[in-house]
């Protein structure tokens, strides 16, 4: 019976300790290299995304602020018909 238990939890501890935690860190590894790098056009798809947007951003400013001077009361709706920001 001792024979079968050794036989057992011997490569079982040896793969614990030194299999399974190498193998753990080189999947999530590799995982993070597939997944984390952008190439070179994706990040500048996003650098021009980004531009796009802040001046969007302000364009809105400008018209709310224009708005804000013509028609004061252009921000008021009726209560059933409010536009959730």
């Amino acid at each position: 019976m001792d024979g079968i238990v050794v036989a057992f939890f011997v490569p079982a501890v040896i793969f614990m300790v030194f299999v399974a935690p190498a193998w753990i860190f080189l999947h999530y590894r590799s995982k993070g290299h597939a997944q984390g790098a952008l190439s070179e056009t994706e990040r500048a798809d996003l650098e021009t995304l980004a531009l796009q947007a802040e001046r969007m951003l302000e364009r809105i400013d400008t018209l709310e602020a224009i708005l804000d001077a013509e028609t004061p009361d252009w921000r008021k709706q009726d209560p059933g018909s409010e536009i959730e920001r």
